[in-house]
């Protein structure tokens, strides 16, 4: 397969900030904005399940 056909696949556990197309899938996902995804990763780390339990608090 081609490199440049292949999809790129991310740690789904944990987020990465620092990677936009992480940003987008996860701000999507959890529907929330950039800016609270970034609070709540620098609150509770970047496990997925902890920021998103920190995110449904402040719901």
């Amino acid at each position: 397969m081609n490199r440049l056909t292949q999809k790129v696949q991310f740690d789904r556990s944990k987020i990465n900030i620092r990677d936009p197309q992480q940003v987008k899938r996860w701000t999507h996902a959890l529907g929330v904005s950039k800016e609270d995804l970034r609070k709540a990763v620098e609150k509770v780390g970047d496990c997925a399940t902890t920021v998103r339990k920190e995110l449904e608090t402040k719901s």
